[in-house]
């Protein structure tokens, strides 16, 4: 049986773990609100962004525009995978990861040479040995902003429009809510004209324009491959972020259990201590009587 200093000092470590994992359940819980405002605000201005270039495009030429340019027989697939700098978020980056490998794994995707592009570190270093990393962006998912995915858009159009990829994918986590997040795999590039068509019956309204109908697109529709990055880093945020939250409380709780159980030992042990000096002392009186 462990000795009571032995319990003392495992009772002060998971004392201090309980505070700590406790603290990184309060902080994540602040940076999860914090995400999921901004994602609702970012969902609004895409939702906005889309109905203005149907409304625009109803005259629009998609066979002209690069970005919609479909290519037959896609050889060379460019993924953009999202993940965590950081652990301790449960299986959030795990579950994405395996994924993404399945994916790429199919039978219909066999005959295609498929490179990645990583936001975040853990994809990046699971991947590093498997895959051919084109683009590490660093520092991205911590704090998502609209230029990070201004950059990584760029980077995306230019190498899809130069002809060096056929096909660009967008791999992240769909948040769902704290305790659930879904990997998902979509296809941004090229954008499918039905992303921007207007339906069917939909009123069309003459605006005098300033610059152009023509011009106007040629600005918007690149934005929309922008916010889609941009949704999907915060998607990642907040799913990290809950993930952890998540996990942080598990570790509390279990950490809690932990404390009780080991006090229990404590107590017990501290108990047969005291009864084993008392039978001693008694033991002993009774043999300075005889």
């Amino acid at each position: 049986m462990p000795s009571l200093k032995e319990y003392k000092a495992k009772l002060a470590s998971l004392k201090n773990t309980r505070k700590m994992t406790k603290t990184m359940k309060m902080v994540s819980a602040s940076k999860l609100y914090k995400t999921m405002d901004a994602q609702r605000k970012a969902s609004s201005m895409a939702e906005q962004l889309k109905k203005m270039i149907s409304n625009l495009a109803g005259s629009i030429d998609t066979t002209s525009n690069p970005l919609f340019q479909q290519r037959e027989n896609p050889r060379r697939i460019l993924v953009l995978l999202i993940t965590s700098d950081k652990g301790l978020c449960a299986g959030f980056n795990n579950n994405l990861i395996k994924f993404a490998a399945r994916w790429m794994e199919a039978p219909a995707r066999r005959n295609q040479e498929i490179v990645m592009s990583c936001c975040g570190r853990r994809g990046q270093l699971f991947f590093r040995s498997r895959k051919t990393i084109h683009r590490f962006y660093d520092g991205v998912t911590q704090k998502p902003g609209y230029h990070h995915a201004e950059e990584i858009g760029l980077d995306l159009r230019r190498e899809f429009t130069s002809g060096d990829f056929d096909e660009v994918y967008l791999a992240y986590n769909h948040f769902i809510n704290p305790i659930s997040q879904k990997p998902v795999i979509e296809k941004i590039l090229p954008i499918e004209p039905d992303e921007i068509t207007p339906a069917a019956g939909a009123i069309q309204s003459n605006y005098l324009l300033e610059p152009s109908r023509e011009v106007l697109l040629e600005r918007l529709v690149p934005m929309t491959v922008n916010f889609k990055v941009y949704y999907a880093l915060l998607e990642n945020a907040a799913g990290e972020n809950g993930a952890r939250m998540t996990a942080m409380d598990n570790a509390t709780t279990n950490a809690s259990k932990l404390i009780d159980l080991y006090t229990l030992l404590r107590n017990r042990a501290r108990q047969a201590a005291i009864t084993k000096e008392l039978i001693e002392i008694i033991s002993g009186a009774e043999a300075l009587k005889s």
